[in-house]
């Protein structure tokens, strides 16, 4: 039985026409794949990028962090001041005398020798509190940390007394020059540490 040819021409195009179609659908799938892997990988180096600048924005904020609390510390432990040759500085902890004095000692210096009226006043107009000074009681004589004895004070009336507190602070009273008090070397208060300027 023989088929007309335009059953079989009609029924070639369809074939050719879906094999078509077909082949289009696949390059459209192949296409719309090959973009979504160009996407996903734009997306990926995007979130890279995202995930860089936020760990350095990280590292920024904590060195940030840690410089606030490094100046707030030195702020803090490090008010000085100058007078004539030498650097004062008054510590922030009270402590015993010895303690302020190895405080000072740490920090290149010694608890303040007082030599003269100028350096008393001073000393007293940077700190209004009590403060250990560098004086204290050897064998029943006062001397200063650097072992010279002590020729001209700014007692307090009365002072130094016979009690076996062998210590010194300053700023026990209001009067610039009459302001020593012998005092317990284990009590706390704070300490005024000098050093030269030129160490």
């Amino acid at each position: 039985m023989c088929i007309p040819s335009d059953t079989h021409t009609a029924e070639s195009r369809r074939y050719r026409l879906a094999a078509v179609g077909l082949v289009l659908l696949c390059v459209l799938l192949l296409l719309t794949i090959t973009l979504l892997c160009i996407r996903l990988n734009n997306l990926t180096g995007e979130r890279n990028q995202l995930q860089a600048s936020y760990t350095s924005m990280t590292a920024d904020r904590d060195q940030l962090q840690t410089n606030y609390t490094n100046m707030t510390a030195e702020r803090d432990q490090n008010k000085r001041w100058v007078f004539n040759t030498s650097l004062y500085y008054v510590s922030t902890e009270w402590k015993s005398w010895t303690e302020s004095r190895d405080n000072c000692r740490q920090r290149g210096a010694d608890l303040v020798i007082i030599n003269s009226k100028e350096e008393q006043e001073f000393i007293k107009k940077l700190n209004n509190n009590k403060v250990w000074i560098g004086l204290n009681k050897s064998e029943g004589v006062w001397k200063w940390v650097d072992g010279s004895e002590l020729i001209t004070g700014f007692w307090y009336s009365g002072e130094p007394s016979n009690y076996r507190d062998d210590c010194v602070i300053t700023g026990y009273v209001s009067d610039t020059n009459k302001n020593w008090f012998q005092y317990s070397c284990s009590t706390p208060y704070f300490g005024i540490c000098e050093r030269s300027i030129f160490n």
